[in-house]
């Protein structure tokens, strides 16, 4: 039964029921009905119970929470997120691009960076400069590895946080208490498009191939400030100040991190958990599909429906690239890392959980609604041939490359002649809604009102 002849039932029962029924021959009309939701109520049962040996098969399970942070340590985390003196100038935290309103990204293809004033979409560079990709939403990285678009910073085989960009000392690998996680915040700090800058600060002045240096100046502009020391030593009883690193830092951030932006109360959730009724009846149908014909579970499962790995799905290049190509404006993706062709082009699946929230989408944000990533999958060669630029921001319309045939070279091999049917996509958009926590919505709570540098705070209530 479909949801609109069940809701017909539940009108007619519900007129019977408050009309009285008294005359028998309403009675049939009584019985009718009740058959029918109970037929659309094992309907839903059973597709339901589909959905969840599929999602088993596909092996998705329920994410778990992370264990908890201690207090002080999450408050330094926060502080120190939301401080604009990790920046050379002084002039953008770390949230400046993961805000914590908006899906705790920025809403744009590329973010700008230091030297810019105003926030997310609003946000202007008085050079137009942008940052080579998407900013990457913060929700339950607490079980994410690797991290980053290219991989960057991730946990090998043996545990051990890697960070080949940057390599990390044994000392500070051993203060990371959430993984890669710890890490990640170590490294927005070094980037001088992101925050570091190319002039005007003692941080600028330090090499590029120096990220030691560039922490210990850091950690000498955060050991100036009083509330700091006492902050860091609170987090870290029986440490002094004088003995830590910045790896304290990125730790402090990562626990802040892992504790405030898991989400797990979703529908989806509540539906493996047994909840028949958690999902609508388009958004099981939806999640058949993604688990089953259209084959996006091959590549997004697990807890966090992502496997982890690189692909190239066959998205256009814009924005300012990474440098690659014979312009400087292409970007390789994996390939930057790893020095192998096979993966020019290749990014991290991204996990989607609360996806919903975090448009536009791609590691350069190159599609810019959720239903049209899902329909980008379909016929995806042509789609990249044809891409339309005129979904972009204006500063963005001329960036596009001219690179298709090359991308499509070593795109992923699951992705030739997939096509999805115009309803099948409509499913699979709803099904993805069915991912996101409510919780995760608006999280401008979590802004503190001020930060121990006096600085201003982005943001703030």
């Amino acid at each position: 039964m479909t949801s609109r002849n069940l809701a017909v039932a539940l009108g007619a029962c519900a007129t019977m029921w408050l009309g009285g029924c008294s005359d028998n021959t309403t009675a049939p009309q009584v019985e009718m009905a009740e058959r029918e939701i109970a037929a659309a109520t094992a309907e839903t049962a059973a597709l339901a119970a589909e959905v969840r040996q599929l999602a088993a098969a596909a092996g998705i399970t329920a994410l778990q929470r992370p264990a908890p942070v201690r207090p002080q340590l999450s408050l330094l985390g926060q502080a120190l997120a939301f401080d604009k003196v990790l920046s050379g100038n002084r002039d953008i935290s770390c949230m400046t691009c993961h805000l914590a309103g908006a899906g705790t990204v920025d809403g744009r293809s590329t973010s700008i960076g230091q030297g810019a004033s105003g926030l997310g979409t609003a946000r202007v560079h008085p050079q137009n400069k942008f940052v080579h990709r998407n900013a990457p939403s913060l929700f339950n990285l607490h079980v994410m590895s690797p991290l980053t678009w290219d991989g960057r910073v991730f946990t090998d085989a043996g545990g051990v946080v890697r960070t080949p960009g940057a390599p990390l000392r044994a000392g500070q690998r051993a203060v990371l208490e959430f993984g890669p996680l710890s890490a990640l915040p170590m490294f927005p700090v070094l980037s001088r498009g992101e925050m570091r800058a190319d002039a005007g600060n003692e941080l600028a002045a330090v090499a590029d191939d120096q990220p030691q240096r560039v922490w210990k100046f850091l950690m000498r502009r955060l050991g100036e400030i009083p509330e700091y020391r006492t902050m860091f030593e609170s987090a870290y009883p029986g440490q002094t100040f004088d003995n830590m690193d910045f790896a304290h830092a990125g730790n402090a951030m990562g626990g802040w991190i892992a504790a405030v932006f898991a989400f797990n109360n979703t529908p989806w959730d509540r539906m493996l958990a047994g909840n028949d009724d958690a999902m609508t009846e388009v958004q099981l149908r939806g999640a058949r599909a993604f688990l089953g014909s259209a084959k996006c579970s091959m590549c997004h499962n697990g807890p966090l429906f992502t496997d982890r790995k690189f692909h190239n799905v066959a998205v256009a290049q814009v924005g300012p690239g990474f440098g690659d190509g014979s312009d400087g404006r292409d970007d390789f993706g994996r390939m930057r890392k790893t020095g192998n062709s096979a993966d020019r082009y290749s990014f991290r699946t991204p996990p989607l959980r609360n996806v919903e929230l975090t448009a536009p989408y791609g590691h350069d944000g190159a599609i810019v609604s959720l239903r049209s990533w899902v329909d980008h999958y379909s016929q995806s060669d042509a789609k990249l041939r044809s891409y339309d630029a005129g979904q972009l921001e204006p500063l963005f319309q001329g960036t596009v490359q001219s690179t298709a045939e090359a991308i499509l070279l070593t795109r992923d091999s699951r992705l030739r002649r997939l096509v999805l049917e115009t309803q099948t996509v409509d499913e699979i958009t709803e099904f993805l809604k069915a991912l996101t926590d409510p919780g995760a919505r608006d999280m401008r709570q979590v802004v503190p009102v001020r930060v121990p540098s006096g600085l201003s705070v982005d943001g703030a209530p």
